[in-house]
């Protein structure tokens, strides 16, 4: 075999390599523009991905959308305490919240899930931004662990430091490819995505803490709030740079006085109407400006 042969397979080969691992439909990331494009080997089985939630409510794009998230579910129970379980405490909270903002009219929902169903954590925060939502809230229950009488709602907002490394994170992911606040990142170069990213994860945070404090204004007398009621945190479901989102921890499940009032009739009421009426008063301000 002559020289020339032998260096043209050794340039053919990878070409030829790709061709046969495409057919089988195997699996080679190949970083090109900062993304993994892959060609995917099929699963076995019958599963299918997670199709988008219905929208309750008017049938008006224009009007404000909230995407309410009832935490864990299915195999993941959440805190459990004396014979309650976080994940169906939340639920009940979420349909609530749910009923009473329909109730009242003008406002679109959607929920992650609506029964005791599993929703991967990376889904949820997703599925609030490919409906284009206004609003987050993601619903959990604490758990005190052997710790008694400790009791109380925290309402958690994303940390600065986590704000800046989530907005870093995401103008790397989705350089050339994402719309993020209504500005297409398409044809900018890295550096200038970088930046819109970051203004646009700041003034999420800002309107994530605005909506964070009208919760504690309108709960005061009407739910028990922990002595540490305002919180940040680098977590996963608050890291949308274009969808202000908040974290309630509606109270403990290991606190079982507290837990019963939680899931109680009445207890998902006074905090349908709470966060109802901070989510009418958030969106009032943003229509006026505010």
């Amino acid at each position: 075999m002559s020289d020339r042969v032998q260096i043209g397979l050794l340039f053919l080969f990878p070409v030829l390599l790709v061709s046969a691992l495409y057919a089988v439909g195997a699996a080679i990331p190949v970083p090109l523009l900062g993304r993994d494009y892959v060609i995917r080997i099929p699963l076995d089985g019958d599963s299918e991905a997670i199709g988008l939630p219905d929208i309750a409510g008017p049938d008006d794009p224009s009007r404000p959308l909230v995407v309410i998230d009832a935490g864990h579910g299915g195999p993941d129970p959440g805190a459990v305490g004396e014979g309650t379980r976080e994940k169906t405490i939340v639920l009940g909270l979420a349909r609530a919240l749910r009923d009473e903002l329909l109730a009242d009219g003008g406002i679109r929902v959607a929920m992650t899930r609506e029964d005791d169903s599993f929703v991967v954590l990376s889904e949820r925060v997703d599925i609030a931004r490919q409906l284009g939502a206004d609003l987050f809230l993601s619903i959990h229950a604490d758990s005190a662990g052997d710790l008694d009488g400790v009791q109380g709602a925290s309402i958690y907002t994303l940390s600065d430091t986590a704000s800046s490394e989530a907005a870093a994170r995401f103008a790397e992911r989705e350089n050339e490819a994402d719309i993020v606040n209504g500005l297409d990142l398409s044809g900018r170069g890295e550096a200038v995505n970088a930046i819109l990213v970051e203004l646009s994860q700041r003034r999420t945070s800002e309107n994530s803490a605005g909506f964070a404090a009208l919760i504690e204004r309108e709960g005061e007398g009407a739910l028990q709030f922990h002595p540490q009621a305002r919180r940040s945190a680098a977590l996963a479901v608050l890291r949308a740079p274009d969808v202000p989102s908040v974290l309630f921890e509606a109270g403990f499940v290991t606190n079982a006085e507290e837990a019963r009032a939680l899931a109680s009739p009445q207890g998902r009421e006074a905090f349908a109407q709470v966060m109802a009426r901070a989510i009418r008063i958030f969106f009032a301000r943003r229509a006026a400006g505010g």
